[in-house]
C-alpha cells in the first residue's frame, strides 16, 4: 500500500500550472498513431506468459522553441547515452521497454557505432553488394543480433520527441496507459528536461528578426510534472528521477529534496564532470554510491541492476519508499 505521504493531493497551484501548460500546448503531431502503438505494445506485454514488467526510459534533451514556426530554439548538451545504455540492460533483465527518446539522440545497441554508421561502417563490394567494413564487422554484427532479438520478442518500442511540449505530452500518454500495469510499471526518467520555456500563447509566429536590435525574452518555469505522474497518471508505478548539477553540495541537497517533494522511489544524482564514472542513488533507506571500475564498463549496468532489485522488492512488498528494513543496507559499489 502507498503511504499517506505518497498519495497526498497535488498542490492546487502546481496542478493548475500543469493543466495550463497542457491546455496551451500545441497539438501533438501524430498523437493517434502514438496512442495506437502504445496500446498495441501494452496489450502484447499484458498477454506475456511471464507477466513481464514494463519500463518507460526517457532519454536525451528537450528543445525549447522560440518561434511557433521554429527556426531558433534552446537546447541542452544531452546526447542520450545513459538512456540508451540503460535500455539495453533493462532488456537483458527481462523488462519490456518503452524508449521515449529525443530524435537524433543515441539509440540502444548503436552506442559503439560511429556517429555516421551507414557511411562509416558500410562499403560496397565490386559486385555491388553491401557489407560492413572489416574494422566494424563485429560491432555491427553484435548490434544487429541484439536488435533482432528484441524485435522478435516484441519487447522494445521506440517513441521520439524533439520539443519540450512533445516530450511532456507523450510522457502523459505513456503514464495514463501504464496505469493498468500498477506496480509492474517502472518510469526511469533519464531525459534532460528543460527547466524554462516560452509559453505557446506568447510565442512569435514567425522567425524573430534581428533587425530590431538585441532580443529580450522572458522564460517561464516549466511546471513540475513528476508529481502529476506519481499522483494522477500512474500512481502505483515505480518512479526514478535523475538530478544533475555542477556542484556536489547543491546536487545532494536538491536530490534529497526531490525525493521527498516528488514522492519518487529513488533519485539518481550525478555531477556533470563525473557522471560517467560515479552516481549516488538517493532512497528513503539511504544513499548508495555506484562507481565504474574500468573504462570498458558501463556504469548504467550497475544503476539498472540496483534499481531493478529495488523494483522487485516493491513488487513483493508493495512499497519501495518506506520498507527500508527490507532493502539491502546502503553501500558503495
Amino acid at each position: 500500500m502507498e503511504t499517506s505521504s505518497d498519495c497526498e493531493a497535488m498542490d492546487p497551484d502546481a496542478l493548475q500550472a500543469a493543466e495550463r501548460f497542457f491546455d496551451a500546448a500545441p497539438p501533438l503531431s501524430g498523437e493517434s498513431d502514438v496512442i495506437a502503438q502504445l496500446k498495441a505494445f501494452v496489450y502484447k506485454q499484458n498477454r506475456s506468459e511471464k507477466g513481464r514488467p514494463i519500463v518507460c526510459v526517457t532519454s536525451g534533451g528537450t528543445t525549447v522553441p522560440l518561434e511557433r514556426r521554429c527556426v531558433r530554439f534552446i537546447d541542452n548538451f544531452s546526447a542520450g547515452n545513459r538512456g540508451a545504455a540503460s535500455t539495453e540492460f533493462f532488456l537483458k533483465s527481462g523488462y519490456a521497454v518503452i524508449f521515449l527518446s529525443r530524435t537524433g539522440s543515441v539509440q540502444p545497441f548503436c552506442r559503439d557505432l560511429p556517429e555516421r554508421p551507414l557511411l562509416d561502417c558500410l562499403e560496397t563490394a565490386p559486385d555491388g553488394s553491401l557489407h560492413a567494413r572489416p574494422q566494424y564487422e563485429q560491432t555491427v554484427l553484435s548490434a544487429l543480433k541484439a536488435h533482432s532479438t528484441v524485435v522478435a520478442d516484441g519487447t522494445l518500442l521506440h517513441l521520439h520527441f524533439t520539443t519540450l511540449f512533445e516530450y511532456l505530452q507523450m510522457l502523459g500518454l505513456v503514464g495514463s496507459l501504464l496505469e493498468g500495469f500498477g506496480k509492474r510499471a517502472f518510469f526511469y526518467l533519464a531525459a534532460a528536461v528543460s527547466d524554462f520555456y516560452v509559453p505557446w500563447e506568447t510565442m512569435h509566429e514567425h522567425k524573430i528578426q534581428s533587425a530590431g536590435g538585441p532580443l529580450a525574452m522572458e522564460l517561464c518555469n516549466v511546471p513540475k510534472m513528476i508529481p502529476l505522474l506519481r499522483r494522477r497518471w500512474a500512481p502505483e508505478a515505480f518512479v526514478v528521477s535523475f538530478k544533475l548539477e555542477t556542484d556536489m553540495g547543491m546536487l545532494m541537497q536538491k536530490a534529497k529534496g526531490a525525493l521527498l517533494k516528488n514522492g519518487v522511489h529513488a533519485v539518481v544524482a550525478n555531477e556533470l564532470h563525473t557522471r560517467k564514472d560515479k552516481v549516488v542513488i538517493i532512497e528513503a533507506a539511504g544513499e548508495t554510491v555506484l562507481t565504474r571500475d574500468s573504462r570498458d564498463e558501463d556504469i548504467e549496468e550497475k544503476i539498472v541492476g540496483h534499481l531493478t532489485q529495488r523494483h522487485r522488492l516493491y513488487l513483493k512488498h508493495g512499497n519501495g519508499r518506506e520498507r527500508a528494513s527490507d532493502q539491502a543496507a546502503p553501500q558503495s559499489i
